[in-house]
């Protein structure tokens, strides 16, 4: 069997039980869950979870959801875990009734405006319900703060620009966006740029 639809609420077992022992596995088989319990979804992903549905599935969801399956299984994606030494770190969206996850070394930055924050990664944007301060307190070891409303990817922060205002920006690998930095975080982008630290 290459893949499982699970519902949260079944009979005998539920389906996080039915996922954990499905993991079990020597050929596991990829797990998809489609159910009207949203609050159970970052349990799901522990499981490694390939995609989590909410009900009522649109017919595009539940396709975007079986392609991702195709481009990734679940063996291919525990043998990623282990290669980097350990389960990959998320961020979850909600998303078209559904949720999804990136995985935090694919982002490029973080930017809040208002009470949202936007996770700009390689292939686009997502909206998360998380704020700003909460993700730094998450991910500090690997995110620096340029502004009150931006965090960037160390590993994706290659120099810094400034334009004819003397206004600075960080320039990133990986996309166009110019990021403005505060002058109260000057200091300490100066510093990771020639010294690898901001402390």
């Amino acid at each position: 069997m290459d893949v499982v639809l699970l519902d949260i609420r079944m009979p005998v077992m539920d389906g996080l039980q039915a996922a954990a022992e499905l993991a079990r596995e020597e050929t596991p088989s990829a797990v998809i869950f489609v159910t009207a319990y949203g609050e159970h979804a970052l349990e799901a992903f522990e499981e490694q979870a390939v995609d989590y549905l909410l009900k009522p599935v649109r017919a595009d969801r539940l396709r975007k959801a079986l392609e991702r399956v195709r481009g990734l299984t679940r063996p291919q994606l525990q043998a990623l875990a282990e290669q980097f030494g350990g389960e990959a770190e998320y961020v979850c969206a909600h998303l078209r009734g559904g949720i999804q996850r990136l995985a935090v070394d694919q982002v490029l930055y973080f930017r809040a405006d208002q009470k949202y924050v936007t996770a700009c990664h390689h292939e686009g944007e997502l909206l998360l319900e998380d704020s700003l301060k909460s993700l730094e307190e998450r991910f500090g070891d690997r995110f620096l703060r340029i502004h009150r409303n931006a965090l960037v990817a160390e590993r994706h922060l290659v120099g810094l620009e400034k334009d004819p205002e003397g206004r600075a920006f960080v320039r990133m690998k990986g996309t166009d966006d110019l990021l403005e930095v505060s002058r109260r975080h000057l200091p300490q982008v100066r510093r990771w740029l020639r010294e690898g630290t901001s402390g």
